[in-house]
């Protein structure tokens, strides 16, 4: 196992390279001037010229790259234009809240996806089925900005049971934190909750047909064991592969909820670094979160083989 996951580790290297190439060049063609968006509209120009020169942009494109590449080696993201500080650093700094975002909407995406997709599969053409997959259905119509929205309205404006923005830290005040992530957090889990439902319902339905689940019916074992234990465990590859997924989307989506709910995570640096034209957050940023997302799909990997068998003996 330790080698299955050294190998993905090696094949991960080009990868986080293409990313860290794709943002190079995609922030090279945003029109407009970083020096001139630092210094601000009273800089003259030849105070621009100069910043220009001090930030390194008045080199040929080829270069810059390479003294990126260089410092990637070295272990360097590079510092701001915006911030002034490291991006490594700024990263770190607001890379906690969306983690803490997306690790908290994956609860509920776990228990609302698992938990109606088996009672779903259990109830199969029944009332309770049709009901939970017409709330799937709606869940993954629904724009998580859309539903955030009305809880903003409902649960922030008319009831007054939660703050319609801002950020408490967890070793802060928890009760704090869950106040002000619980809604950011639900708005993201119901479109990937609904997905897990179908996914969950389908590899459930097809393990419930399996002879081995007849047989311990047959022998008396009672329903909560054959579900969870039976037929859950066997059931829940396809699931893992979805999970591993939905944390992927819950990443990107947490952009605009950060937005919405003005949370200062990962989503809200990287889209001021984006308007304020700085190169090195962006990059810096895109790629600590790629390397995030790759040592999640290594997880999903990994589990594998400790979920089947199979995999482990292959």
């Amino acid at each position: 196992m330790a080698r299955v996951a050294f190998r993905r580790l090696l094949s991960a290297i080009p990868v986080l390279l293409i990313v860290s190439l794709i943002s190079f060049g995609l922030m090279r063609l945003i029109p407009g001037d970083p020096a001139a968006a630092i210094a601000g509209v009273s800089a003259t120009p030849a105070q621009i010229e100069q910043l220009r020169r001090d930030l390194g942009l008045d080199q040929p494109i080829y270069m810059q790259l390479l003294d990126y590449y260089q410092g990637l080696a070295r272990g360097d993201l590079g510092r701001s234009l915006l911030l002034g500080k490291g991006v490594f650093a700024a990263t770190m700094e607001r890379l906690p809240v969306t983690i803490g975002l997306s690790l908290y909407a994956l609860v509920f995406t776990l228990l609302i996806g698992i938990a109606s997709g088996i009672v779903a599969a259990l109830r199969q053409n029944s009332w309770i089925d049709q009901a939970a997959m017409m709330f799937a259905m709606i869940g993954i119509s629904v724009p998580n900005f859309f539903l955030g929205l009305l809880m903003i309205i409902l649960f922030a404006v008319h009831l007054g049971w939660l703050p319609s923005g801002g950020y408490v830290a967890f070793s802060q005040d928890p009760a704090g934190w869950l106040a002000s992530t619980t809604m950011p957090a639900f708005s993201l889990a119901l479109l990937q909750a609904g997905l897990l439902a179908r996914i969950t319902r389908s590899s459930m339905l097809e393990v419930l047909r399996q002879d081995y689940i007849r047989t311990a019916r047959a022998k008396g074992l009672p329903q909560r064991k054959v579900v969870l234990k039976h037929a859950l465990s066997n059931a829940l590859i396809p699931i893992v592969t979805v999970v591993g997924i939905i944390v992927s989307l819950l990443l990107s989506g947490a952009v605009v909820t950060e937005a919405l709910f003005s949370l200062p995570g990962m989503g809200q640096l990287l889209t001021q670094a984006v308007l304020s034209r700085d190169y090195p957050m962006v990059q810096g940023g895109l790629l600590l979160v790629t390397t995030f997302l790759v040592l999640v799909n290594i997880t999903v990997d990994t589990l594998y083989a400790v979920l089947d068998p199979r995999v482990r003996y292959e």
